[in-house]
């Protein structure tokens, strides 16, 4: 398993900060990985997951990793399951993205 979480930095909802969560191997670990730990398919966000402060140490024990926000963006970027903002486009939804899945190494 190749689920990744940084350190909850970003202000949202309720005054709480908020961490990314993503998978560096597939969109279907990342959505298994975020159903496991009781995240609503809204909070997915193009490529990750947003979780709230009070999950994140649960997303632990579950087996995220937990990395900084440089590398949870480079190894998502290296993967090829980065999926940039587009200006003027909706958002991605948890249903509405492909499974994908890193090319095997060759």
């Amino acid at each position: 398993m190749s689920v990744l979480i940084d350190t909850p930095l970003w202000p949202g909802p309720h005054g709480w900060l908020f961490a990314h969560l993503v998978s560096d191997r597939s969109y279907e670990e990342l959505h298994a990985f975020a159903r496991a730990l009781g995240l609503r398919p809204r909070a997915f966000d193009r490529d990750h997951y947003d979780v709230p402060e009070h999950l994140h140490a649960r997303a632990v024990e579950l087996g995220a990793e937990h990395v900084s926000g440089r590398e949870l963006v480079t190894r998502l970027r290296a993967c090829g399951l980065r999926r940039p903002r587009v200006r003027g486009a909706r958002p991605v939804t948890a249903e509405a993205a492909r499974p994908c899945r890193r090319p095997p190494d060759a």
